[in-house]
């Protein structure tokens, strides 16, 4: 009974507050979540996961050692998809991350990246937390820890410096602006882990790759792969 009346409220709140889909916009029909059947049937999914010689993978090459890494979709400026990181970062919708962390967990299963010990969240700084009200990061991290039964932890590693946006930066300037800027809590606790960083999207990698460096310089024998929502693609 209760299911039942729930239903219907749900319907009647619907009426004036409907869902839409986080790509196009579209209102969401009762059996829809988050994207409509048609932009999930068209989403841009990179299959990284498959390849150990992949574009994710190459942005590290060189730069820091990596078991594995992947992205879930390809992010373009002019693409219908990259308005749902706009409604994961900034228009407060959590579940947007939570979904589409999900639905990535569900490709990673079988994969090398369903066999790490801690899913780690990129943090953001604590004014920045304190702005957004959460870390979109750690919503992707919840969602793929659902399906992989692997614990998320959120606390093992900070963000020690409020860095200015990485928009319209050079990669060398990008990597400058967060060098150093994460630090590690409980190094023993991620002795000889395998750690699965999370984040929301790489371009340039350098976010990711100055929070790799601080957990490899001060865990002894972890080993880090690296799994993001979105990456831009490559021309």
């Amino acid at each position: 009974m209760n299911t039942v009346l729930s239903q219907y409220f749900q319907g009647f709140v619907s009426i004036f507050y409907p869902r839409t889909c986080a790509a196009c916009g579209n209102v969401l029909f009762h059996n829809e979540n988050v994207l409509c059947l048609n932009c999930l049937a068209d989403l841009p999914r990179t299959g990284f996961h498959h390849i150990t010689d992949n574009d994710v993978a190459r942005i590290f090459w060189g730069r820091i050692p990596i078991a594995h890494a992947t992205s879930f979709i390809y992010f373009t400026r002019d693409s219908r998809y990259r308005q749902i990181l706009h409604e994961l970062k900034y228009n407060g919708q959590k579940n947007v991350g939570i979904e589409l962390g999900r639905m990535f967990g569900l490709e990673l299963r079988d994969t090398p990246f369903a066999y790490t010990d801690l899913i780690l969240p990129v943090p953001l700084h604590p004014s920045k937390l304190r702005q957004r009200g959460y870390n979109q990061s750690e919503m992707i991290a919840s969602g793929i820890a659902g399906v992989l039964n692997v614990p998320v932890e959120t606390g093992l590693i900070l963000r020690s410096t409020a860095t200015p946006t990485q928009t319209k930066r050079s990669r060398y300037e990008r990597w400058e602006n967060v060098r150093d800027s994460f630090e590690i809590t409980e190094a023993g606790r991620l002795k000889e882990k395998h750690v699965l960083l999370v984040d929301d999207v790489i371009t340039t990698g350098a976010t990711i790759e100055s929070c790799a460096s601080a957990l490899i310089g001060k865990a002894e024998g972890i080993t880090v792969s690296i799994a993001s929502l979105a990456c831009v693609k490559l021309q």
